[in-house]
Parts: C-alpha cells; sequence; structure tokens
C-alpha cells in the first residue's frame, strides 16, 4: 500500500530527530492512511485516504 492520500496527495515528510545534545539524525513522519470502500462517480471503489479527508467530508463512505 502506497503512503500517499488519493484525494489530497499527502505524502511523507521529512527532518530530523534531534537529541539532547543536538545531534541530528533524519527520520520521517507518514500521514495516517485509511484503506476505505468510497463512491466514484456513483460506484463504490476501494481509496487510500488519510484521516483528515475522512473527518473533512472530502469522501462520501459507500455502505
Amino acid at each position: 500500500m502506497s503512503r500517499k492520500c488519493e484525494i489530497c496527495g499527502k505524502t511523507l515528510s521529512v527532518g530530523h530527530s534531534v537529541s539532547h545534545s543536538n545531534v541530528k539524525t533524519k527520520r520521517t513522519w507518514s500521514p495516517n492512511i485509511q484503506r476505505v470502500r468510497a463512491l466514484v462517480n456513483g460506484t463504490p471503489r476501494r481509496l487510500n485516504v488519510c484521516t483528515k479527508c475522512l473527518k473533512a467530508g472530502k469522501v462520501t463512505r459507500a455502505v
């Protein structure tokens, strides 16, 4: 499963993990991606959607 929201396009973000001694190491933050059945043009499809899009109502869930 790709770590990308199919609605908003949100993907991994990268940055540094900073220790107490100020040593910086690379780290990533992944979005909270859920695989949901959603209606696309009236037909149910499985989509990888982030939870922000689900909460914002950008996706209509198929029952």
